[in-house]
């Protein structure tokens, strides 16, 4: 099974929160009992430096729905650009699969608040 796609949206210095519906080449969503879920992100699909690890949450087993988030001082630190990141499952027998992959756009900030992060964005 091909993994799915779907672009993102990022803007450098707010807080990131994206719930994703996960489902099979049918349009049925997965049951995610007994999965785990990984997200990243990198600059290309050559480059080896991870630019972002998303934190990963399973927010509703039975309909596949899961959230990936990173807290505003983290992308506040995110050179804007394109970026290319997947989402992995793992079931509890160590069997992964590639879910989804996409693009992310980071968009730039223009107001640094240097007493939330420690330096102008």
């Amino acid at each position: 099974m091909a993994a799915g796609y779907a672009d993102q949206y990022m803007e450098q210095g707010s807080t990131f929160s994206t719930q994703l519906n996960l489902t099979d080449d049918y349009g049925n969503p997965y049951n995610l009992s007994n999965f785990t879920v990984y997200s990243s992100a990198k600059k290309s699909y050559t480059t080896s430096n991870v630019a972002m690890t998303f934190t990963t949450t399973i927010t509703d087993v039975n309909n596949g729905t899961v959230t990936l988030s990173l807290d505003a001082p983290t992308t506040a630190n995110v050179p804007y650009g394109k970026y290319v990141y997947d989402v992995i499952l793992k079931d509890q027998y160590n069997v992964t699969s590639r879910i989804l992959e996409g693009q992310i756009f980071v968009s730039p900030g223009v107001t640094g608040v240097a007493s939330s992060y420690g330096t102008d964005i």
